[in-house]
């Protein structure tokens, strides 16, 4: 097996393999210590002598890794003799009574108990990137834009609160479902976003995580079928990955929404997305993800990057401002009201923006767009250099300073 296929299937099998080990012995933190140890011996493993099935090798290997990290745990405590002895039952290799398999997928178990309400949303946010979506620490610390240290001692802190919460694995139901959704919602957002758009690193893009987040939101909409937010978080993953296979040029490189060929787009996501969103919107309160993907849709839809509706898109961001107003949704206003009322309007916009994001590279990289539109030119080319200092991707750091080069 192929290296790249080999880390897919144990990217999506990670998740898989956790929530069957903890819904059947508890102990969540250990067990992901041991389906780490389960997946470091299948990438030794498994390149000569694959399974006949990897998710039951996974979990066979991380509960006997179990077994020996409570076993020495146990050992520990008891030549301390600091707390009170902990005594596992004969039979604790199996599932215990109280803990009935689930006929739902335990990674979606398992995404609901990594946003119990005991966590504040930042490490409810956290935990789930690294335990359900395989992030690693440094990718969670670039997203909430904190130091891995930092990071890292949050994630610790929010595995031992679940093991001290004793909360059962299962699907949450009635007003709890609804206390973690938001969270839930959220997480799968930002690890879509990582897979669309990877903030650092060789690869602009990781079909693998972005297609994680698509099959865990299908899992949550299939839950909550009626719920309005969860249907448009997933109509906006699909209209936008169905862009992704025009993203990139044959060598890697970023090509942007108004140079994407749109013959390669996916007419099979933004069928279901449109359908979606447009099922959704009339019935009921509008949140943010039904904006965005409302947005999106009319991307989509268009026929050329010149016919977009740009008067529509601002119309719909203005909505989202009202909902969710943040620095990145203002800042895609004022990219729609540039394309709409002209490069002037827009920059009189983004002026308002300085003061909060003025150093991101999405700022200057559309300050040096507005800037090159009004003929700029040295500012255009200063801009685009300081966005590309400021870009961890590196795909995206070539485009900006290709950008700069060619002013």
């Amino acid at each position: 097996m192929p290296v790249t296929e080999l880390e897919g299937l144990l990217r999506t099998l990670a998740p898989q393999a956790l929530g069957a080990v903890v819904r059947r012995y508890g102990h969540f933190d250990t067990a992901e210590d041991a389906v780490q140890e389960a997946l470091l011996a299948a990438a030794t493993q498994w390149p000569s002598d694959m399974p006949s099935n990897p998710l039951g090798w996974l979990i066979t290997v991380a509960s006997r890794r179990l077994t020996d990290l409570l076993r020495n745990e146990q050992a520990r405590q008891r030549r301390e003799n600091t707390v009170a002895q902990r005594v596992l039952p004969e039979d604790w290799l199996a599932p215990a009574a109280d803990r009935p398999a689930s006929d739902s997928d335990d990674t979606l178990i398992l995404l609901f108990m990594c946003c119990h309400p005991a966590l504040s949303v930042p490490s409810q946010i956290a935990l789930t990137l690294r335990a359900v979506g395989g992030l690693t620490t440094a990718e969670i610390a670039r997203a909430f834009l904190v130091p891995e240290a930092t990071m890292a001692r949050r994630i610790s802190r929010a595995k031992q609160s679940i093991k001290d919460s004793g909360v059962p694995f299962a699907v949450p139901q009635g007003s709890a479902r609804s206390e973690r959704l938001g969270a839930v919602l959220h997480t799968l957002y930002l690890i879509f976003n990582e897979g669309y758009a990877s903030t650092y690193g060789p690869d602009l893009q990781r079909a693998d995580l972005a297609a994680e987040a698509i099959r865990l939101t299908r899992l949550v909409h299939r839950l909550l079928a009626d719920d309005c937010e969860v249907a448009g978080l997933l109509a906006l993953m699909l209209l936008t990955d169905a862009r992704r296979p025009a993203r990139t040029s044959p060598d890697g490189e970023l090509v942007l929404l108004a140079e994407q060929d749109r013959a390669l787009w996916d007419a099979e996501l933004i069928s279901e997305g449109v359908a979606l969103i447009s099922s959704v919107l009339p019935r009921g309160e509008v949140g943010p993800y039904q904006v965005q993907a409302a947005i999106a849709a009319v991307h989509d839809e268009a026929q050329s990057y010149a016919e977009t509706d740009w008067a529509q898109i601002v119309a719909l961001y203005e909505v989202l401002l009202k909902i969710s107003d943040n620095p990145m949704t203002a800042l895609g206003h004022v990219v729609a009201v540039a394309m709409s009322q002209g490069a002037s309007a827009g920059m009189l916009l983004l002026d308002k923006l300085a003061g909060e994001i003025g150093k991101h590279h999405r700022f200057l990289a559309v300050r040096a767009h507005l800037l090159e539109m009004l003929g700029d030119v040295d500012g255009a080319r200063a801009a685009y250099q300081s966005a590309g200092e400021s870009a961890t991707s590196v795909p995206m750091q070539r485009y900006l300073f290709g950008k700069a080069s060619a002013l």
